[in-house]
């Protein structure tokens, strides 16, 4: 199966090299918000938007009128513009808001660049790229497939990184004729039908208490002052670190699991709605359940499993697995064992629940 697959690595541009990273970024930053505010006053004049055809055509007469445009990669400010006419395009499929202007102000800073003629290409530990030349990365591991493109950014720590798409072929896996259900939860994070439990580390609250004590140092400082620069960083890089534990521990988990079962029973949880409850919002947003789903769909696609959802309706922890009573008391969260009525049966909430996440699962592939 050809899919697309990005590789994610850190860059050392030295001095030059960052300074043409700022300028590409400027400029396709610039591209970008020239276009939007032409689009939008086309739109209230004519009542009918531009096309990335039209914006593409104005290009060259831009770098004429502004010749720093020329200074960076071509590609990039030529993405801008694509990206700009996709943004509206899915606008106008009310799949997202309208298009917004870009600010310099903001942390995270990026462009991407197509792979044409060689201009992309990776030499032992150094990543070639258009106007850069060649950049050292940390090479974790081989890229693999045709590159497309390579997204270049920057974090609000002060870290480059390049995002590397590729075309490739992911072999599907052998057949394991095994089945899981999966309850996820805040006092572990993921309990199967088989008895697996994966715990729930609580990154942000292990480093909460060092966050909270480098962002009152934060608060303390002169904004846009060179303290204030050097203790934001610090305050970022806490950040970073606590999102990346996570992500690792995420995707850990998600090919575990995708490894091991041909078929994978989850809840379709509607997580922006949980978090209304302001007692556990917090704990909700740290567990990031919405984010191992995608993990769990796209790794079930690369490698030939299946993902069925259960409806949020399914009432999964009140029903017994033996039987099926439905016992009502269990709403509780506090109920975290209960013996069934009808035939005595003992269970453990979560782990009651992935089984008849399990069995629901399976009733809606038959069907």
């Amino acid at each position: 199966m050809v899919v697309n697959k990005a590789y994610k690595f850190r860059i050392f541009p030295n001095k030059t090299q960052e300074i043409l990273l700022a300028k590409t970024m400027g400029c396709s930053r610039f591209v970008f918000n020239h276009f939007l505010a032409k689009w939008n006053e086309t739109y209230k004049t004519t009542g009918k938007g531009l096309s990335y055809g039209a914006c593409s055509s104005e290009l060259p007469n831009l770098k004429k009128e502004l010749p720093w445009l020329k200074e960076v990669d071509s590609i990039a400010i030529q993405s801008s513009v694509k990206n700009l006419a996709d943004a509206y395009s899915r606008f106008f499929k009310k799949q997202s808001a309208a298009p917004r202007f870009k600010s310099k102000k903001n942390r995270v800073q990026s462009y991407t660049t197509k792979h044409t003629n060689g201009n992309i290409e990776i030499v032992e530990n150094k990543i070639k790229l258009p106007k850069l030349g060649y950049v050292r990365f940390a090479k974790s591991r081989e890229v693999k497939g045709r590159i497309l493109n390579a997204t270049i950014r920057r974090n609000p720590s002060g870290k480059y990184f390049v995002s590397i798409l590729c075309e490739t072929d992911v072999q599907p896996l052998p057949k394991t004729n095994k089945e899981v259900g999966i309850d996820v939860g805040l006092k572990d994070f993921a309990i199967l039908s088989n008895g697996e439990v994966f715990e729930n580390p609580k990154f942000l609250r292990n480093m909460e208490q060092k966050l909270i004590h480098e962002q009152r140092i934060l608060s303390r400082r002169v904004k846009g002052s060179s303290n204030w620069n050097k203790q934001r960083m610090k305050v970022a890089r806490i950040h970073e670190r606590i999102a990346n534990a996570r992500t690792d521990y995420l995707q850990k988990i998600s090919t575990h699991i995708v490894k091991n079962h041909d078929m994978i029973a989850i809840e379709d949880l509607q997580v922006s709605n949980m978090i209304k409850n302001h007692k556990l919002a917090k704990a909700i947003s740290e567990v990031s359940w919405y984010q191992f789903r995608i993990m769990l769909e796209y790794k079930a696609k690369w490698y030939g499993r299946t993902v069925v959802a259960v409806g949020k309706t399914f009432a999964s922890s009140q029903l017994c697995s033996c039987c099926g009573y439905q016992n009502k008391e269990v709403k509780n969260l506090n109920v975290r064992e209960w013996n069934c009525p009808e035939c005595h049966a003992h269970h453990d909430r979560d782990r009651n629940a992935s089984q008849n996440i399990l069995a629901e699962g399976k009733r809606l592939l038959s069907a």
